[in-house]
């Protein structure tokens, strides 16, 4: 077993299992969207992301990962056009030609360029799985409270890692699981909230 802590939560949130409509894109695939070693893939990526950010100043948790980001990507809040940004050794686990791209994706990525901390802010999610609807792997719903229940020792734990002085909730979902382990809140992007999403994390993170 390995003693790095972070590799071990990456281990553990791989191995926890899920109800068939709430994907874990660590350990799952779907046929005709995945590739073959596409788990493996987006362990990689979360991976390479976390050691990208040593000693974050802030963790931003969202809800769960939307099907245009985090469930190809692994890593919340980013898509694999981002990834195809950064380069290697990130890479796209899905079989869509040019990879995924999503607006809340953009809009996250975006804040934290502009202020030039796309490398001290690290991004999590309180559900780190897909919540879908049943039979339809390429749709978003919204997660049950036992999903979030599931998922906050995995948030938890991260924050324990990381020790960052700020942990911003990106919407209420993400407001509600975190109770007083949230330092702040912002609107989530999606669902015409991207400009006080914006507006919320240059006031937070300035």
């Amino acid at each position: 077993m390995t003693a790095d802590p972070l590799e071990r939560l990456l281990a553990d949130v791989a191995a926890c299992p899920t109800p068939v409509d709430l994907l874990n894109p660590l350990a799952e695939r779907v046929d005709g969207l995945d590739r073959p070693e596409a788990p493996a893939i987006r362990r990689g990526n979360l991976r390479a992301y976390l050691a990208d950010r040593p000693g974050p100043i802030a963790v931003l948790a969202g809800e769960a990962m939307g099907w245009r980001g985090g469930r190809f990507s692994g890593v919340a809040f980013t898509s694999e056009r981002q990834l195809a940004d950064w380069g290697a050794p990130y890479a796209a686990s899905s079989l869509q030609p040019g990879g995924w791209t999503e607006a809340s994706a953009t809009i996250i990525h975006g804040v934290l360029a502009e202020t030039d901390l796309e490398r001290r802010v690290v991004l999590w999610n309180t559900v780190p799985f897909h919540p879908h609807p049943a039979g339809r792997p390429l749709a978003n719903r919204a997660p049950r409270a036992g999903e979030v229940t599931l998922g906050r020792p995995f948030l938890e734990r991260l924050l324990g890692i990381l020790a960052p002085a700020q942990v911003v909730a990106v919407g209420r979902v993400a407001e509600r699981a975190l109770g007083d382990l949230a330092t702040g809140r912002v609107r989530h992007p999606a669902q015409g909230g991207a400009t006080q999403c914006r507006e919320g994390l240059r006031a937070l993170l300035a």
